[in-house]
């Protein structure tokens, strides 16, 4: 029995290469900071979003939880302003200003769970609560959480409430696209 054999992948986006998206990425700025927190398995993973998502947004940045050489910078999810995209929780009161900055965590289900409940910072500031995706909505796979959904698609929405759909529509397309792109193929590898 043979093993498959893997496809190249891009060194910035992490696709195999004729799965690129590269050449689509859109430079989205946004008045809110997205901080994404990605799991230290997650930039392995060619289904990784969260990278995408870090790409297109100029004002984001990129940390990594869970390496064991490299402690995560919780002062930085300290900030004042600062809310977790969170589908459970606590949400920030009615009449509460926009956050600043918006930390996604990145990650499957159970990870991001579990972020919650090991990095301290988290478990005090507000929670942006997304409604559940439309029953319909194009994904690659059925998500184990009923709001559950690829992070690039979590921060289109979010940028959507918080920025407006006009800032949200290249996100949104990036991620229909990408979800075609697979699908077309019929595979990641």
């Amino acid at each position: 029995m043979s093993l498959p054999i893997a496809r190249p992948r891009c060194d910035r986006c992490n696709l195999p290469l004729h799965l690129c998206l590269c050449a689509e990425l859109p430079r989205v700025e946004t008045r809110t900071r997205f901080l994404l927190v990605q799991h230290v398995v997650e930039p392995r993973k060619k289904s990784n979003t969260g990278r995408l998502a870090a790409l297109a947004l100029t004002n984001s940045r990129l940390l990594t939880y869970g390496a064991l050489d490299e402690a995560l910078d919780t002062a930085l999810i300290s900030e004042p302003g600062t809310w977790l995209l969170f589908p459970d929780g606590p949400t920030a009161p009615p009449d509460a200003p926009a956050p600043r900055q918006l930390v996604v965590l990145d990650g499957s289900w159970s990870q991001t769970r579990r972020m919650t409940q090991r990095i301290a910072a988290l478990r005090t500031i507000p929670r942006l609560v997304l409604p559940p995706p439309a029953p319909g909505t194009l994904r690659l796979r059925e998500p184990t959480h009923p709001s559950g959904m690829s992070t690039l698609d979590a921060v289109a929405r979010a940028v959507a409430l918080l920025e407006g759909l006009e800032a949200a529509a290249p996100l949104e397309r990036l991620a229909t696209l990408r979800v075609q792109r697979i699908a077309d193929c019929g595979t990641l590898n």
